[in-house]
C-alpha cells in the first residue's frame, strides 16, 4: 500500500452536515463519529476534488486532454457508481491523532468544544423583517480547525498524476453546507509522509509546479 496525506485547514466556520438535525437544538447537525469528533468523509473530499479537477479541465480547455488519463486513475470516471474503479482510496478528514488521543470527554462535551451553533434567518425584502419560520440552527465546526485525510494508493502514482492531485488539492477553496454564502472557506495540502506541521506546503507546490510546466509545454 502507497499511502499520502492531505491536510484540510478551516479559514471559516463549516458545516460538512450529515443530512439530518437534533430536534430542540439544530436544523443541520454536523458529522461526528461516536465520541463526539467532527470529520469529513473520505466521499465528500473525493468530490470536492473532482470539482476542482473539472474547473481545472475547463479552464485548460483542449489544453486538458493530456490530464485525463490521470484523473480517471485518481477519481474514476465520471458518473461511475463503484469507487472501486478510482486507484486512489481518500480516508475521512479526521481531527489530528494527537487532539483525538487527548480528548477525554462524553460525545456531547467534546462536540460542545469543537462546534458552536449559528443561527440565521431569511429576510422579508418587502418590510426588512425576518420571514416568519425561518429560524434555522446549524452546527459548525470552527474555523482554524486542521483535519487529516489518508490517500491509499494499491500501486505508486506516476509524476503527472501526483502534479495533478496537487493542482486539485491546491483548487479546492470551499466546502461544505453554505459554502456560497460564506461558509466553509478552507485550503488543502498534499504531503508525501505524515505531516508534522500540517501548513507544510512544499511538497505541494513542488508537485503543482510540475503541474504548471506540463501546462506551459
Amino acid at each position: 500500500m502507497n499511502r499520502y496525506y492531505l491536510t484540510v485547514y478551516l479559514h471559516s466556520d463549516t458545516t460538512f452536515g450529515r443530512g439530518e438535525g437534533v430536534a430542540g437544538l439544530v436544523d443541520v447537525e454536523i458529522e461526528h463519529d461516536q465520541r463526539g469528533c467532527p470529520f469529513l468523509g473520505g466521499r465528500a473530499l473525493k468530490g470536492l476534488l473532482r470539482e476542482s479537477w473539472e474547473d481545472i479541465r475547463f479552464s485548460l480547455s483542449g489544453d486538458a486532454s493530456r490530464w485525463y488519463a490521470s484523473a480517471e486513475w485518481l477519481l474514476g470516471k465520471i458518473g461511475a457508481t463503484d469507487d472501486g474503479i478510482a486507484a486512489m482510496h481518500v480516508g475521512s478528514a479526521m481531527l489530528p491523532p494527537e487532539l483525538i488521543a487527548q480528548l477525554d470527554l462524553s460525545r456531547e462535551r467534546t462536540l460542545e468544544a469543537l462546534t458552536t451553533i449559528r443561527r440565521q434567518t431569511a429576510m422579508d425584502a418587502s418590510t426588512d423583517a425576518p420571514e416568519q419560520g425561518s429560524l434555522r440552527a446549524m452546527r459548525v465546526l470552527l474555523r482554524d480547525t486542521p483535519l487529516l485525510a489518508t490517500l491509499d494508493f494499491d500501486t505508486p502514482p506516476d509524476a503527472q498524476a501526483l502534479a495533478l492531485l496537487a493542482a486539485c488539492a491546491l483548487g479546492v477553496r470551499r466546502g461544505g453546507t453554505l459554502r456560497n454564502r460564506g461558509r466553509g472557506r478552507m485550503s488543502l495540502l498534499l504531503h508525501a509522509t505524515m505531516p508534522i506541521d500540517y501548513n507544510q506546503a512544499t511538497f505541494t507546490y513542488d508537485q503543482f509546479a510540475r503541474f504548471a510546466s506540463g501546462v506551459r509545454t
